[in-house]
Formats: structure tokens, sequence, C-alpha cells
């Protein structure tokens, strides 16, 4: 891919009110995986993936284990997963998914942050071709080639290992994500992860710029991120700011 992978999700929230929201956007996601798929993180591999990127994100430890202990008993909220896809502001090409218990609500919310900033959604598979769904692992060092190496030995799909301004970045099919993640926990562990996850990567990018777009592409992603429904949000778009 020839460029290091460019993490676009909002900076750490400040504020308390932006950091309970956060705070309940990993309690929802890792309720509906332990309750989907199993409260053991040792045998729910994408668990212990979601409740390791928590901490990381500083969530207290209470609240990813209210929410396993909230997925252990009997009924509770049934969520659903919803991506949406479209075109926003500057044209570029958006992803976004949620868990929702009322679609109906998810859909209008979603809809309406397209429509206040001249965006437009559209209908499943209208812009998600145009993205690779890929595992992203980076880190700082400056020998991308032995990391590759070692990799290709473990019999690991690696699509691409690149090297810029000092941080490594691997990406490999999302199929492969928890066998990087072990490799590098048994055979690289002086690597410290900086980023490690299953994401979206677009294939071509659009630059963001004009007055305009850029406070429509603001307002669009302040919309979004206060959507309780919406846990994340893909995008090609490459910020220009005005000089």
């Amino acid at each position: 891919m020839g460029r290091a992978y460019q993490n676009r999700k909002l900076s750490m929230a400040k504020t308390a009110g932006a950091k309970t929201k956060v705070y309940s956007k990993y309690g929802k996601a890792i309720y509906v995986c332990a309750k989907n798929n199993g409260l053991d993180p040792d045998g729910n591999l994408a668990l212990r993936g979601l409740i390791d990127r928590a901490k990381k994100d500083q969530v207290p430890t209470h609240v990813i284990d209210n929410a396993i202990k909230k997925a252990s008993g009997a009924g509770g909220e049934d969520y659903a997963e919803a991506r949406y896809e479209g075109f926003g502001p500057g044209n570029c090409m958006v992803i976004i998914d949620c868990l929702t218990d009322n679609g109906n609500r998810t859909i209008k919310d979603v809809r309406q942050c397209f429509t206040k900033t001249n965006s437009k959604i559209g209908s499943s598979g209208t812009v998600s071709h145009m993205f690779d769904h890929q595992a992203i692992f980076a880190f700082k060092g400056e020998d991308d080639e032995a990391v590759l190496e070692t990799l290709m030995m473990a019999d690991i799909d690696v699509t691409d290992v690149a090297l810029e301004d000092g941080i490594i970045t691997v990406y490999a099919p999302h199929t492969e994500f928890f066998k990087i993640k072990t490799e590098f926990a048994n055979s690289m562990p002086e690597y410290e992860l900086e980023v490690e996850e299953i994401t979206w990567v677009p294939q071509t990018y659009v630059d963001i710029e004009g007055e305009e777009d850029l406070a429509n592409f603001e307002k669009f992603i302040a919309m979004l991120d206060d959507c309780d429904d919406v846990q994340n949000v893909y995008h090609n778009a490459e910020v220009k700011e005005e000089a």
C-alpha cells in the first residue's frame, strides 16, 4: 500500500460526557459479543480483542466486567448489527457500523447526519467494495523486512508491510488478525503494538478542501459521534486545512 496506516478515530475524549459515551459504546459491543459468542475471552477471541482495545482506550475495568456480567444473565437487550454506507461531504466514501435495539431510530439518526451536511446515504454495497476489510497492526520500528519474514515463516497471509517515519504497519486479511497478534506475542515481544484492529481500509483517498466541505465534514463526523448507536465510522477523506 506504500503508506503508513492513518488512524482516523477521534482523539481520546477530554470531557467526562464524551468519555462516558466511549465507555457506553465499548460496553454495548462487549455485551453483544459476550452474549452471542461466549463469556470466556480465552474461547471467544473477538471478545478478547474488544477487551484489549477497551483497555487501550482507558475504559475502566468495572465497565468491562459489568458488560460481561450483564451478558451472562437471561434476557437483556436485543441488539442487532447495522451497517450504512454513502457519500459524505466532498464526495468522500463512508461506512458506518452500528449496534441497535431499534433499527427505525438508528436509520433515522444516521440519515439525518447525511441530509444535514449535503451528503447522500446509499444502499448496502454502495461504497464498501472500494474498501478492504483488513487487520492492521502499527508499532515503532525500523526493520520492516525482518517483520515480514517472521510473519511469512509462521505461514501468515500478509498483504503488505510498510515503513514510514519510524512506524511499521502490517496489513493482512481480517481473518489473520489473531494469528498475527499471537505471533507478535510469541516471536516479537519487543514491539509494543500501538494499533491492533480490524478495520475498513480505503483503496483510494479524496481530499476534503474548501471552507464549505471542511465545515460540513467536521459537522458530519461530530453528528455521527453523537449517535448512541454508531460504533465505528470509516472513510476515505484526507482533510486539507485552509491556508
